[in-house]
């Protein structure tokens, strides 16, 4: 057995320095970790929502709470107002946590389902506690003192600035080892006899060699697509929208603890307050809408002055057919992409990480290790996925063309039988390890 002896982690941003943080708490000295990142290399970063599993992240990182909302101008997140996505002038809260209180062995929903159908239902969001304090616009921590109470039960996640949080990590990262090197990889040197990563070249002539590579060079994919040609699942026949444009503005004085996101006539637009700016971005499908045109529907939609030119970005909604292919893991963008519709970018760099350090082989690189890997990446990825989708497809919508094919394309096997078994009895069957709860599937 051949330890690991040095691990490269190839670009920075939230996914680069993740891995860099995490490592670097875990492995203690263990290995020596080298990131290599280009000023000159910009990031896709503009402003995250997260989830609650970041918390847990911070917490393995020995991050404090309120310090790392200083340090990133973050603000609290209850929850997702989705605005005109099932009927035109609707509205509804994805609420963290729990759903009311189970009545016996039953699920609270499937008693509002009932009074639904008999028209006594009251409004489905004072349900839960997240939702009545979004939409209230308050905030409390959740008190562990008081299991028997909703507010024992109250769940929160964080919006940030992505760039502030690459940073943070970074500082923390660099005090406990981690070389950091600046420049740009102009070649990456594959092993002949295996096909294995062996070394990359850097802009200047230096040579840097490694044992595990770790891609977080973004879209372009460096190392896992560029050197190794691992290939690419498309998605975009499910999730059709392909281009974004992002923009920041002045924060809005109705600071509210939640993301919103508001369909448009062929994509939809987020909105994330943070303590110093409000960031917006309009996700759409070039194929029903212009970049000019989505651009200047985004800007008539600010809640203040913009603050900066917008930022255009293209994508393939999918993602790598291995995600772990020889000697190189891939994090972050490079991995694929999933829309930001239920914040779950960093959610997918926090968990390969962790799944990455808790499969970490020798220097052998055992392939039923990686197998294993590339297995749980691929149902993380296509039940989040099937999630997202469900948001679409669900619409009644009928205004224009790309809503029209939202509600009648076909959908994959894996989210039809949700959707088929919810109709049956009220009930969501979810599969081991599943990330999204059934709570928030019955929201959405």
């Amino acid at each position: 057995m051949k330890p690991l002896k040095k691990i490269l982690i190839a670009g920075g941003g939230s996914a680069g320095w993740m891995t860099a943080a995490l490592c670097s708490r875990l492995f203690q000295g263990l290995y020596e970790i080298v990131l290599v990142e280009s000023e000159e290399i910009g990031t896709v970063g503009v402003g995250e929502a997260t989830i609650p599993a970041i918390k847990k992240f911070n917490e393995l990182l020995g991050l404090e709470e309120d310090d790392f909302l200083r340090k990133t101008q973050g603000s609290f997140k209850l929850g997702i107002q989705f605005r005109n996505w099932w009927r035109q002038g609707e509205s509804y809260l994805h609420g963290f946590g729990v759903i009311g209180q189970d009545l016996g062995w039953l699920r609270c929903h499937q008693y509002w389902l009932r009074m639904r159908a008999l028209g006594r239902a009251g409004d489905f969001d004072n349900l839960s506690i997240n939702n009545a304090m979004a939409l209230s616009n308050k905030f409390m921590r959740a008190r562990a003192d008081m299991a028997d109470s909703p507010i024992g039960h109250i769940a929160h996640a964080f919006h940030f600035d992505a760039g502030l949080y690459a940073k943070h990590l970074s500082t923390y990262a660099q005090a406990r080892g981690v070389k950091r090197r600046e420049g740009k990889i102009v070649d990456v040197i594959l092993r002949a006899e295996d096909g294995f990563v062996q070394s990359v070249t850097m802009h200047d002539g230096e040579v840097i060699a490694a044992d595990l590579f770790v891609d977080c060079s973004g879209f372009r994919g460096l190392i896992i697509e560029q050197a190794l040609k691992t290939g690419y699942e498309d998605w975009t026949q499910w999730l059709p929208c392909d281009r974004a444009v992002a923009v920041p503005c002045d924060r809005s004085e109705h600071f509210t603890p939640y993301t919103r996101s508001t369909a448009h006539s062929a994509g939809w637009q987020w909105r994330i307050p943070l303590q110093h700016r409000t960031g917006n971005g309009h996700v759409y499908s070039s194929q029903y809408i212009d970049d000019d045109e989505a651009e200047r529907v985004l800007l008539a939609n600010l809640d203040g002055a913009q603050r900066a030119d917008p930022l255009r970005i293209r994508f393939k909604t999918g993602k790598r057919k291995k995600i772990w292919n020889k000697n190189c893991v891939a994090i972050g963008l490079a991995s694929g992409f999933l829309e930001p519709l239920e914040s779950t970018s960093l959610h997918l760099i926090q968990s390969a990480v962790i799944r990455m350090v808790r499969l970490l082989p020798d220097a052998g690189f055992d392939q039923a290790t990686i197998d294993e890997f590339n297995r749980q990446s691929d149902f993380e990825y296509e039940r989040i996925r099937d999630f997202i989708i469900l948001h679409y497809k669900a619409t009644e919508r009928d205004d224009s063309p790309f809503w029209r094919y939202c509600r009648d394309m076909e959908i994959p096997a894996t989210l039809q039988r949700k959707m088929d078994l919810f109709r049956a009895n009220g009930r969501v069957f979810r599969e081991d390890d599943e990330l999204f709860t059934e709570e928030s599937w019955i929201q959405v």
